[in-house]
């Protein structure tokens, strides 16, 4: 496989929309409930998609007959990831949260070897060890002696169950059925099937809110700043990175884009100094050189 830079930067965009995504999570987990936060993003993301992707809502039986499909990659793409990342961000941070994600390379190599029958090459499981070592890096901030004192929390295990779910999507998206392949497939573009994906995610997503109300959630408290999350998290954690994302799994596969998924806590721990007013430590790039090590390991063909 050729990494083109196209390929690099259509990979790229979504772990770096995303570590924002974790740091602006954690932002207004003071401010707005989890769950309540992920279905408001995606409500706006659907409106927003609306008036562009509207036609892909008919015929309806063209969602009718597909509706397994389009409520699992949903269910898995929005409703629950998302719902379990934020929920994780109450009691964890960014780093931690995004450490535990990638593990991704690791379920996606798992997956497709168990689901699909596509067996990891020993340079892939390679790439994906230069990886964690990596994120290892950051978490501990350079330190052994601090990753060891690292403890896990109830959101680490929240978010390792999203990630797994992520897994099983990414995989869907890149061996769907047969009738979501070739001719089969209705004709809808990328917005459209987004805006499929989102309606269905929605259904999900509204049941997890309804539970979160029920059992007691403060109410929202509204500013600007929760505006401006709003927006971040719709245009460029929703629509911007899904859209990256889901050429980059098409084009590379879901065992390559899980490597690059691992940029992402390096992302956060930047993110979050930024906001935070601390300038990067040396650690982060020598996280940065064994994570893109890990990608170009994984890449290369055995001579």
């Amino acid at each position: 496989m050729n990494l083109t830079p196209r390929l690099a930067l259509l990979m790229t965009l979504p772990p770096l929309l995303w570590a924002g995504n974790a740091v602006v999570g954690r932002l207004m987990a003071d401010s707005v409930p989890p769950l309540t936060l992920n279905l408001l993003r995606w409500l706006l993301t659907a409106l927003i998609l609306l008036p562009f992707a509207w036609r892909a809502l008919r015929p309806v039986s063209a969602l009718r007959e597909r509706w397994g499909y389009l409520f699992a990659v949903g269910l898995l793409g929005v409703g629950a990831f998302n719902s379990l990342q934020y929920l994780a961000l109450v009691t964890s941070s960014p780093i931690n949260v995004t450490l535990v994600a990638s593990s991704l390379p690791v379920w996606m190599l798992a997956v497709g070897a168990l689901a699909y029958g596509v067996r990891p090459t020993r340079r892939q499981v390679l790439g994906a060890l230069l990886g964690l070592v990596g994120v290892a890096l950051v978490i501990g901030r350079g330190s052994w002696q601090t990753l060891l004192a690292v403890r896990f929390v109830p959101g680490d295990l929240l978010i390792l169950v999203a990630i797994i779910g992520w897994a099983f999507y990414s995989w869907l998206l890149a061996r769907p059925p047969a009738h979501m392949q070739g001719a089969n497939r209705p004709p809808w573009d990328w917005a459209g099937f987004l805006l499929v994906q989102t309606l269905f995610g929605l259904v999900a997503a509204s049941f997890f809110t309804a539970g979160e109300q029920a059992m007691g959630a403060a109410p929202i408290q509204w500013s600007w700043g929760v505006v401006a999350a709003l927006l971040y998290v719709s245009l460029g954690a929703s629509i911007a990175a899904y859209r990256c994302w889901g050429l980059g799994v098409a084009e590379g596969g879901p065992a390559l884009a899980a490597f690059f998924n691992n940029l992402t806590p390096l992302f956060a721990a930047l993110l979050s100094t930024l906001v935070l007013g601390e300038a990067p430590q040396p650690y982060h790039a020598i996280a940065f050189v064994l994570i893109v090590g890990g990608i170009a390991v994984s890449l290369q063909r055995p001579s």
